[in-house]
């Protein structure tokens, strides 16, 4: 959707949770310093929890380098991102806050792309697409990139997979009035994770529209091994289960098949177990998980095939798309049954 692109009139606070970013936090401040929307009007908070590798020395280094952008680093003893990005919006003092990550890396245009959109008031929050990319150059690394943006992967997400500009349930990082993050509350530091998704609710129960440009465009640097991505998405499964509880109206249909799916092959495990596949009636119970698994195998290598992708990636991606989904799935039915009362600290 095209935007008018006018003369910066307003200050913008950009505030970036933060922790042993040494690899990526440059480039993402070289990122927001190659912007459009002119540094003079930008003042960026770091909120870092007490890195224990070289980012301080690195951020410190850069602001030598670069004193036109205004930078200010705070303490996050916490080491929570709900809390680092408190601790950035009290500190701002600009009408307009977006907040960003140090691992991604926005498009020159991405500030004023979203400033266009809040002051033509045609959103209360304004996201839009990830690119993602592989953040090591290994089969497990770049299929886990292509299958965080494949509809089977990302559950169909606007801003992972694309889509066209439309008022959505929720956007990655987000661009805000400050005016509306303190009539509806910030962060909720109860969430350690779909803080963003929470936060989206309460805004659009006010009245109020998050809206998605996918020409408001970043690059978002995906998980480097299988492992890693299935602690982040059991911790994603986890505290959505959670915020559902509170919420039971955000919950989607097709966030009902992980756990599903991760029920009916538990149960078709002990049914092959105790008394074999074939002799137990609880056996039948397989055949969903094979079917899925080829239908799943089907999409992916139907939109995969051609000389230059060889075989071990496109079973590389199959893997880390049933690695998503096996993990959001457990991840989510261990917080309906174990997790405590979710109760919002907002």
């Amino acid at each position: 959707m095209e935007v008018e692109l006018t003369e910066e009139t307003t200050q913008v606070s950009v505030i970036i949770p933060c922790f042993n970013e040494e690899a990526t936090i440059e480039r993402t401040l070289n990122a927001l310093l190659q912007q459009t929307f002119a540094a003079s009007f930008m003042e960026v908070f770091i909120i870092d929890g007490l890195s224990t590798d070289a980012t301080r020395e690195v951020i410190a280094n850069w602001s030598q380098q670069h004193p036109e952008l205004q930078l200010q680093v705070l303490d996050n003893p916490a080491r929570q991102i709900p809390h680092a990005l408190n601790l950035g919006i009290a500190a701002a003092t600009a009408p307009i806050i977006l907040r960003m990550d140090a691992h991604a890396i926005p498009a020159k245009d991405y500030v004023a792309r979203c400033v266009a959109h809040i002051q033509a008031g045609r959103a209360d929050n304004v996201g839009g697409q990830w690119e993602v990319q592989s953040s090591v150059e290994t089969v497990a690394g770049r299929a886990i990139a292509i299958a965080a943006g494949h509809p089977l992967g990302s559950g169909g997400a606007s801003y992972r997979s694309g889509g066209e500009a439309a008022e959505v349930d929720t956007v990655p990082y987000g661009c805000f009035r400050a005016e509306t993050l303190r009539r509806v509350g910030a962060y909720d530091e109860s969430l350690l994770a779909n803080e963003d998704y929470e936060l989206n609710v309460r805004i659009r129960q006010s009245g109020g529209v998050v809206y998605f440009d996918p020409e408001i465009r970043c690059v978002y640097f995906s998980r480097p091994t299988y492992a890693r991505l299935w602690q982040q998405y059991n911790n994603y499964g986890y505290w959505k289960a959670r915020m559902a509880r509170r919420y039971p109206s955000t919950l989607r249909v097709r966030q009902l098949m992980p756990p599903v799916l991760v029920l009916v092959f538990a149960l078709s495990l002990y049914a092959s177990l105790m008394a074999g596949v074939f002799l137990h009636p609880l056996g039948i119970l397989l055949l969903p998980c094979i079917l899925l698994g080829y239908a799943a195998a089907l999409c992916v290598g139907m939109q995969l095939r051609g000389p230059r992708v060889p075989i071990e990636l496109q079973l590389g991606v199959l893997r880390a798309i049933v690695c998503m989904h096996l993990a959001w799935g457990s991840g989510f039915l261990k917080g309906c049954l174990f997790a405590p009362r979710y109760s919002s600290s907002v």
